[in-house]
């Protein structure tokens, strides 16, 4: 789907809403493939509603924010990072491990703002002059700070690719969606093309019921694009896989005419255009989606190739957090899996727990980072191990691709059924072994044993 002229012959407006630093990741990537750009001379846009007046903060060690003095936008020079007294650290990448060894330059620098890139000529800009599309980011700020840290960190890469950013704080307190969504219903109204990371999300099926926009994109948030695409198809209820299986709650049932309306709406018509912008496989293609391969161009031009050491590196999953596997089990696999193929360092998901962070480091002797952006990016900057180990994750699609190239190889390691817990949703197995299953140019390990 190539962009599309606005009314008057204006560009066409496109709002992106982004709620994950995944999904804004994905949002540059569509909108360098499809040339879109900021035609304004206004530059970045300021926070609006409860969060105008916050400054912009980045990812500090462990994942406190820390304040960045650049007025509102965040753009500027790099603060210094402030720990957390949960998470003892030395300056640099934030890191968990025995005594806490800081060992810098192991990864690469996590505290301070990525510098402008270049954009080559007959590249995303040349393209942009063609398509004459204006693209605006809205960030709709969940709470955790990890998260935080790193949307900061993805909306100055935005910034610095020339598009407009709107950070609302969208959780900030009762009022805030109040003040959010009035804040953005007259830009809805306008946008000629709406953006998402999330449709399960119940903010973006919100703004869905007021706007009128004919294009809908929906870019990837990770492998729950699969099960998207595959109830779209089925005309299901929207429902996130790893909750699927149980009975709606109080606030599903009040919601549901609010998703089903979003789910009418991600129908294609004769009046609307739908778009799956995705790195993962996609094998239920409702009638009418067009589904458009992202193949982490943008990444691959902007970064790297990356220094490649000897060693493995082993990527965490939140799946613990989410109710779908034992802490237990997955502390010892963790471990088994780290020992069989010497691994020594350990990227945390932004959504694992400091406890179970702490837990990781004092028993298995990881060097645990938590990265301050998405990991396609960590990667692809480097330095990165020769073999990168993971469990059932959106990173065994999404790496080989931002990685092509360069010589690193991606091993995804199985879920053994016994390590779900009681509550995990009935789909759970089947869905995780889907996702390794379906996965291109990774190496398939069997679930390690205890040793």
């Amino acid at each position: 789907m190539s962009p599309r002229a606005g009314q008057a012959g204006h560009p066409a407006r496109t709002l992106a809403f982004v709620e994950s630093p995944v999904q804004l990741l994905n949002v540059l990537e569509w909108a360098h493939l499809h040339g879109l750009h900021d035609p304004g001379p206004s530059g970045p846009a300021e926070p609006s509603g409860p969060g105008r007046a916050e400054p912009g903060v980045l990812s500090g060690a462990g994942g406190a924010e820390s304040a960045v003095p650049s007025g509102a936008d965040g753009a500027g020079a790099a603060p210094a990072p402030v720990p957390t007294p949960a998470l003892p650290t030395q300056p640099g990448p934030a890191h968990i491990g025995p005594a806490y060894a800081g060992q810098a330059s192991a990864v690469p620098a996590q505290g301070r703002r990525l510098p402008a890139v270049a954009v080559p000529a007959g590249a995303a800009a040349g393209g942009a002059a063609a398509g004459g599309a204006e693209l605006t980011v809205v960030v709709l700020s969940p709470t955790d700070p990890m998260t935080r840290g790193q949307l900061r960190r993805m909306a100055d890469l935005a910034r610095d690719e020339g598009y407009r950013v709107r950070w609302e704080e969208a959780r900030g307190g009762t009022t805030a969606p109040f003040h959010t969504i009035g804040g953005l219903a007259g830009s809805l109204r306008r946008a000629d093309r709406i953006v998402m990371g999330d449709p399960f999300s119940r903010y973006v099926q919100l703004l869905l019921t007021i706007t009128r926009a004919r294009d809908l994109v929906v870019v990837d948030d990770g492998t729950a694009t699969m099960e998207f695409v595959a109830q779209l198809a089925r005309g299901e209820r929207l429902v996130r896989w790893h909750r699927k299986g149980g009975r709606p709650g109080a606030r599903d049932l009040l919601f549901a005419p609010v998703s089903s309306s979003a789910r009418r709406r991600l129908t294609p018509s004769d009046r609307r255009r739908v778009e799956v912008f995705s790195s993962m496989p996609v094998t239920e293609i409702p009638d009418g989606v067009t589904v458009t391969a992202n193949d982490f161009a943008w990444t691959r031009a902007r970064f790297g190739p990356p220094r490649i050491t000897q060693s493995a590196d082993l990527v965490g999953t939140s799946l613990v957090e989410t109710g779908v596997v034992d802490g237990d089990r997955y502390l010892e696999a963790v471990r088994n899996l780290a020992k069989a193929h010497g691994a020594t360092r350990y990227f945390a998901h932004r959504r694992e727990s400091v406890e179970k962070l702490h837990r990781l480091a004092a028993e298995t002797g990881l060097e645990i980072v938590r990265p301050d952006l998405p990991l396609e990016l960590i990667a692809r900057r480097g330095p990165i191990g020769r073999t990168i180990l993971s469990f059932p994750s959106t990173v065994v699609h999404t790496l080989p691709l931002a990685l092509a190239g360069t010589g690193v190889r991606v091993a995804v390691c199985d879920i053994d059924p016994t390590w779900l817990t009681d509550t995990a949703s009935p789909r759970a197995q089947g869905f995780l072994s889907g996702v390794t299953g379906t996965a291109r140019d990774v190496h398939r390990l069997a679930a390690v044993s205890p040793a």
